[in-house]
């Protein structure tokens, strides 16, 4: 095996050539000798703690994919990340190993399905079967970004959901809930046959924005789809909405047709889930100017950022492109300065503490 990744300092060699030295054994004994006759008259034990409850049941891994995102969890949470072990054989097979006891532990798995997205998601899976046959009690996968969610009906024949494919292939592995962040579309909620947790990047987003103070500012939906999510931010902005009609010719090639509202002489800040290739956001940028909008920003939850998107934002009009670290960036996105990466670090942190202590979710989204 090659191409080793650690989610810690452990050293994989010793696990292999020592497995019993995997299992830690301590045991505690206290006891108090009272004489028969004087079993009334003794006083009652002080029953304080001699050092304050830990919580060692909740335990959270990583993948690969996002380990920066699941360090700041973890810190958050004060808990140390869970430790595993990840590497490839030559031919590219997946080997995974939990290198610690999760018998009975509650267990949260970060794992966005980002590129490479197949790798990503086998190993999701392949960690999610170790953690079910190491007898984990509860087994959460916490999918920041929910790969394949674009592909959610046939809208063509002869064509996969492959959204619902993979809700099936993380149930059949074994997670017993799933916690995910912005979902391409709410309904694919429906597609799970376990509980789901989603969250809404949007108090971080939202908190940015008001801190801006932008002038006489308008919230744009780039397509007849977002409008929902658009509202929702207009509405905590205090601001108007306005949307772009569109034609997809085809798979990340947008045409942008009409402005609908009213933007002239306004700061515009368009609303989406997901930067893929940036095509779309860089013609709604242009439609915007062109309609005499003064400034604009665009807001996304999900840097995916593929092929020329980081060259396309550059050359833009756009003034500032605010994202969150659901994916990580890579080396040149992060030094692009009309890139800002906001952390959800505390919210994602924040649902699992909720998950775990059995209290509401919901209270995240006020």
């Amino acid at each position: 095996m090659d191409a080793a990744a650690k989610t810690s300092s452990y050293d994989p060699a010793a696990v292999a050539d020592s497995p019993e030295e995997q299992v830690q054994a301590s045991t505690s004994a206290v006891g108090t000798a009272v004489a028969a006759d004087d079993k009334k008259a003794a006083p009652k034990p002080n029953r304080q703690p001699v050092r304050e409850r830990k919580d060692d049941k909740l335990k959270i891994f990583s993948g690969t994919a996002n380990q920066a995102l699941a360090k700041d969890i973890c810190d958050f949470l004060s808990l140390p990340l869970g430790q595993s072990y990840h590497t490839q054989f030559s031919d590219g097979e997946i080997y995974v190993q939990i290198l610690e006891n999760v018998r009975g532990s509650d267990v949260f798995i970060v794992q966005p399905t980002c590129d490479p997205v197949a790798h990503h998601l086998m190993q999701l899976l392949l960690m999610i079967d170790a953690l079910k046959r190491a007898s984990a009690r509860r087994i959460t996968t916490v999918i920041p970004y929910f790969g394949y969610a674009r592909q959610d009906r046939k809208d063509k024949p002869r064509v996969p959901i492959s959204s619902k494919l993979v809700a099936d292939l993380l149930t059949t592995a074994g997670a017993d809930r799933a916690l995910v962040v912005d979902l391409h579309a709410p309904q694919i909620q429906g597609f799970f046959n376990i509980p789901v947790d989603h969250l809404f990047a949007s108090p971080v987003l939202v908190d940015y924005f008001r801190k801006l103070n932008l002038p006489d500012l308008t919230v744009v939906s780039p397509d007849a789809g977002g409008v929902e999510r658009a509202r929702a931010f207009a509405k905590r902005l205090n601001s108007p909405l306005a949307i772009i009609d569109k034609r997809r010719e085809e798979a990340n090639v947008a045409e942008v047709m009409n402005v609908i509202g009213d933007v002239s002489g306004r700061s515009c800040l368009i609303i989406d889930d997901i930067i893929d290739t940036a095509g779309t956001l860089v013609k709604t940028v242009a439609a915007l100017m062109e309609a005499g909008a003064r400034q604009v920003y665009a807001c996304a939850s999900h840097p995916v950022l593929s092929g020329g998107a980081i060259n396309r934002i550059s050359q833009s009009a756009l003034t500032e492109a605010v994202v969150t670290n659901t994916i990580p960036l890579s080396e040149a996105a992060r030094n692009e300065p009309k890139i800002k990466v906001l952390s959800i670090a505390g919210l994602v942190a924040r649902a699992i503490q909720s998950i775990h202590e059995e209290t509401s979710v919901s209270r995240l989204f006020t």
